[in-house]
């Protein structure tokens, strides 16, 4: 595949590693404005660092957009007269609906919208998709780029949002409880680069056991605890001070901000 990624930010970045790293593209195109930083991914041979977006476009099929929200609008209007039937459009722009790509580059082009987070680096994303009537025809490319990179969905666009909160903020929130139980592991004596490779790995190996086994976290739960044991005594201790209440109020408060963002 030919792919250009418009917006070579931390996101951007994140998905053209994830891209290179599977073998995911024949060529790529990296744009940003200032391609100081950047310049050293052309040591991957198939790949241009260029501030020209209409250049990537011409060279390209796949137009990954990691654009901030203020500027995709202007980006499209000077990219759209490229448009042709092998293009397809994906977007990773927060809030930025199909709706509006429709009435910048018209309702005739495989329109996609995806929601990656940044363990698309390390091949690890949880990435959320919908798309516009055309792009149906191109929904398995999508996945199939982005299952390279982790676990893709298909999901109505009205969930979008949500899908932001729980999947990209989301890698903040599970990083705020790895650095919890890091500091937990120093109290009990443990030095800090041991404390968080056993807090790591154990969510790691927490989050596997569910997707290998499918079964109901309240199940893996269930094999850990004992009458009277320490990990029921701990569990209730952190429910009684309001753990899941806590988690389940800032996943609520963020979707209230990102739909105030939305409307603005």
């Amino acid at each position: 595949m030919k792919i250009a990624i418009i917006g070579a930010g931390n996101l951007g970045l994140a998905i053209a590693k994830g891209v290179l790293h599977s073998n995911g593209a024949t060529t790529m195109y990296l744009t940003k404005r200032n391609t100081v930083e950047i310049q050293n991914f052309e040591k991957y041979g198939n790949v241009t660092v260029t501030s020209n977006n209409r250049e990537a476009v011409k060279n390209s099929d796949v137009l990954i957009f990691a654009v901030q929200p203020g500027h995709f609008a202007a980006i499209l209007e000077e990219i759209k007269d490229l448009l042709n039937e092998n293009h397809v459009i994906i977007s990773t722009i927060t809030g930025f609906r199909i709706s509006k790509m429709e009435a910048i580059i018209g309702s005739d082009q495989y329109i996609i919208r995806s929601m990656p987070n940044t363990a698309i680096s390390v091949g690890n994303s949880m990435t959320c998709i919908c798309t516009n009537e055309l792009g149906k025809k191109r929904i398995d490319l999508a996945k199939a780029i982005f299952n390279r990179m982790g676990h893709s969905l298909e999901i109505p666009e009205e969930q979008m949002q949500a899908a932001t909160v729980i999947c990209a903020s989301g890698i903040a929130f599970w990083m705020r409880l790895i650095r919890a139980t890091t500091q937990g592991a120093i109290q009990l004596g443990f030095d800090a680069k041991e404390a968080q490779e056993l807090a790591m790995h154990t969510c790691n190996g927490a989050a596997n056991l569910l997707i290998d086994s499918g079964t109901h976290p309240e199940e893996e739960i269930d094999r850990v605890t004992t009458p009277k044991g320490c990990t029921i005594e701990g569990l209730n201790e952190m429910e009684h001070q309001g753990l899941s209440s806590s988690l389940i109020k800032g996943i609520v408060t963020s979707f209230e901000k990102i739909n105030q963002i939305r409307k603005g």
